[in-house]
């Protein structure tokens, strides 16, 4: 019977992911990957994306924490530096 890998995964940035995924999605768009390689990196694309916007979601709700004040946000624009 194979031993199931109980390593914890790798914790990895935002920043290291997306650099990642960029470079996965270009290797995958000069179309010269063998077949098994190209699901390889798009499994790995995929767990990326996730990574990604799990990441996104966290710190949009740190900053709707951090920006509501009673119960009400109070969103203010952007200044316009233009």
């Amino acid at each position: 019977m194979a031993k199931k890998n109980t390593a914890p995964a790798t914790v990895i940035n935002f920043e290291s992911a997306l650099k990642e995924l960029e470079s996965l999605v270009a290797r995958m768009e000069q179309g010269d990957l063998p077949l098994e390689e190209s699901l390889a990196c798009f499994e790995r694309g995929i767990a990326l994306t996730r990574t990604c916007q799990e990441s996104l979601k966290n710190a949009e709700q740190k900053i709707q924490m951090l920006i509501e004040k009673d119960g009400q946000g109070e969103l203010q624009p952007f200044a316009n530096t233009d």
